[in-house]
């Protein structure tokens, strides 16, 4: 009996107990050349001429990148060209580079021609779909006091400011206008909570149109009521 119990003992002695495996450990992500991935980041973004989103610039690194790390890195970046004329900005759509607003009367030396102006009247409609959206051309035309030409919301749908997003329940179904994101990129806003005054929004625009480091937003047509 007891020459048969001797190896149940050993048996029992050599049983290993292994540690749990900790969730997540074989996803892990590898270690990041962040130093080589913030030039190319730099790169990308000084070369596009539109903004890019984080799902766009993940494509540019080499190992997986979640959005925290990324944003950790573009955030670096814009330390980086904090003293510099151009700077790093997160609008509605992703990043991009553009240059600062006080170095704006020094470009306009390199492109002399008088900046496009929008009509009091274009801005008003403008700021009136901004802030009340979505609203019907009666809205407008209501909120403003006088007909609304047909020609100013022509010209912001063009634009690509404002969009029409479907129709209301009402009789003769008016269409419903409301702004867009490419709106918000060119104020460089990244929501409509950002929007400033309807005066700020004329200075933005104006800024913005004439910027020669931003040729997706030239603008070359002028809208008076």
């Amino acid at each position: 009996m007891s020459g048969q119990a001797e190896p149940l003992a050993q048996s029992e002695t050599s049983v290993i107990i292994l540690p749990l495996p900790v969730e997540g450990d074989d996803q892990a992500l590898p270690p990041i050349d962040t130093a080589q991935l913030k030039r190319v980041l730099e790169t990308a973004l000084l070369t596009s001429s539109e903004p890019l989103s984080l799902a766009e610039l993940k494509k540019l690194s080499d190992e997986p990148l979640d959005n925290r790390q990324l944003e950790a890195l573009l955030e670096e970046i814009a330390q980086d060209w904090q003293e510099r004329g151009v700077e790093l900005t997160r609008v509605a759509s992703g990043w991009r580079f553009r240059a600062k607003p006080e170095m704006q009367r020094y470009l306009d030396r390199l492109n002399p021609q008088k900046p496009p102006r929008y009509s009091r009247a274009v801005l008003e409609t403008l700021a009136i779909i901004a802030y009340h959206q979505p609203v019907t051309r009666g809205d407008i035309e209501e909120i403003r006091g006088v007909a609304v030409s047909s020609q100013i919301l022509k010209t912001l749908e063009t634009r690509g400011w404002v969009e029409v997003i479907g129709t209301r329940d009402t009789p003769g179904k008016p269409e419903l206008f409301a702004t867009t994101g490419q709106l918000l990129d060119d104020l460089n806003l990244r929501a409509l909570q950002e929007l400033p005054s309807l005066d700020e929004i004329g200075v933005l625009l104006e800024q913005e149109s004439t910027a020669p480091d931003a040729p997706q937003i030239s603008v070359t047509a002028t809208v008076a009521e």
